[in-house]
């Protein structure tokens, strides 16, 4: 057997990923706010680089097809004043607090710390062990600061647990008892129906703690959710949506969208001297605001998109969400699936109804038993809340009938897809809501 080694020329094409793609892709997925920080720091090493904040460049907007109008334009002025006529959201609520709290920039700061970690119910998201670790405090001294922060109004928001939120309510109203604290300290008895055990634990009759059972329902588990639907956002939005002569339109946020300026007067007045220098920086600084540019332009295209399929919801709230996924719009705006995902990851919209991610606005399809498309399931979750916010508290309704309410109005629902959207939404069962309003009755 003859072996030997022969060479070849032939020629093929394959995508290579360059340093400069990846960093391009990557700034699809950035925020405003996290823009800014990747722009300031290449202007660190550039020297050609600038980064100026906020409003500047020219003006970038769509507008929804096929949307209708109500009147005259309005600018972002002009929709944050009719936001103001509604309920703020939680997130704005608190932020106004904040700002009379922590006039200090530095203790602002810290105070915004917690603030990312409020939930939309009231409560705090996270440990306060690690946002101690975020700040870099000691234990005691963030116990120091959530006493601080669970100032503002209303009483019961960054609570740790239930019986923190109602033991705040209560201090605040000047109601808590002795027997009032023994009580938030049994809620587990409370919960199973326990009530002999529970005046057990508290030393007294029916008589003494009917009173007290009568101010724990007067009390606010969710203190947050009294405000407007949307996601406490933990930032300025990317994206706003307005109403104009010709519909609904969507902008880039100019207050927090930086922009990237190139001082070609310098790199000319060095060219001579430092020429291969020049020419290399200038063409990274160059490149950097293409690829900002384009970042722009497609989550603009992207934003304009959604807001074409979702005019309903900025008319109606969870109940006009229909359904959309990642490729209906990528097929729309003409890029990959995986660009929508990357635009969409950390980005966030205001809208009439609200603040929210752009996440939450895709949706997946029910059949529906009649005719084409199907319903959102995230507006068939916001139909369960409905029926069971209306239902006779006595005789909850069961999982099996709003499954068969449901498909009665032409969304095909099974019992157990019920069950799951009700976990979801933290909604108790059918048994546990009708335990629970035997138990007020009391």
């Amino acid at each position: 057997m003859h072996i030997s080694t022969v060479q070849s020329i032939g020629q093929r094409q394959s995508v290579v990923m360059t340093a400069q793609l990846q960093k391009a892709i990557c700034l699809l997925q950035y925020s405003n706010v996290d823009l800014h920080s990747v722009i300031e720091s290449e202007s660190e090493d550039n020297p050609f680089i600038e980064v100026k904040s906020g409003a500047a460049g020219d003006s970038q907007s769509m507008r929804g097809v096929g949307s209708t109008s109500r009147g005259g334009g309005m600018d972002q002025g002009d929709m944050l004043a009719r936001i103001q006529e509604h309920d703020q959201s939680l997130y704005s609520h608190v932020s106004v607090q904040f700002d009379m709290l922590f006039p200090d920039p530095a203790e602002r700061l810290t105070a915004d710390v917690f603030l990312e970690a409020l939930e939309p119910s009231g409560w705090l998201g996270e440990p306060l062990e690690m946002l101690a670790q975020r700040i870099g405090v000691s234990m005691e001294e963030a116990e120091d600061w959530l006493v601080r922060v669970q100032q503002v109004e209303p009483s019961g928001l960054f609570a740790r647990s239930l019986a923190e939120c109602l033991a705040l309510q209560a201090e605040d109203q000047g109601v808590m008892t002795p027997l009032f604290r023994t009580l938030l300290e049994n809620l587990p008895k409370l919960a199973q129906a326990d009530l002999k055990g529970l005046m057990r634990a508290c030393n007294c009759d029916m008589d003494e703690l009917r009173p007290a059972l009568k101010l724990l329902r007067s009390l606010n588990p969710k203190p947050g959710a009294d405000f407007n639907g949307a996601v406490a956002p933990q930032r300025a939005p990317d994206l706003i949506v307005t109403r104009a002569e010709e519909g609904w339109k969507v902008d880039l946020n100019k207050s927090t969208l930086p922009s990237v300026m190139v001082n070609e007067k310098k790199a000319a007045a060095l060219k001579a001297a430092h020429g291969e220098y020049v020419n290399d920086t200038l063409s990274v600084a160059l490149w950097l605001r293409r690829a900002v540019a384009h970042r722009n332009q497609t989550t603009l295209a992207v934003g304009a998109e959604i807001l074409r399929r979702q005019s309903k919801f900025m008319e109606k709230g969870p109940a006009g969400l229909v359904p959309m996924t990642l490729k209906d719009v990528a097929e729309a705006v003409g890029v990959h699936e995986s660009t929508v995902s990357r635009v969409t990851t950390d980005l966030l919209m205001q809208t009439p109804q609200g603040t929210f991610p752009l996440k939450y606005l895709f949706s997946a399809s029910l059949r529906k038993d009649e005719g084409e498309g199907g319903e959102s399931a995230a507006a068939v979750r916001h139909r369960i809340q409905q029926l069971v916010r209306e239902e006779d508290a006595t005789s909850p309704l069961s999982d099996d009938a709003i499954a068969k309410i449901i498909t009665a109005e032409g969304t095909h629902l099974a019992r157990r897809t019920v069950a799951k959207y009700r976990d979801i939404l933290k909604i108790p069962s059918s048994f546990q809501r009708r335990r629970n309003a035997l138990l007020q009755a009391d």
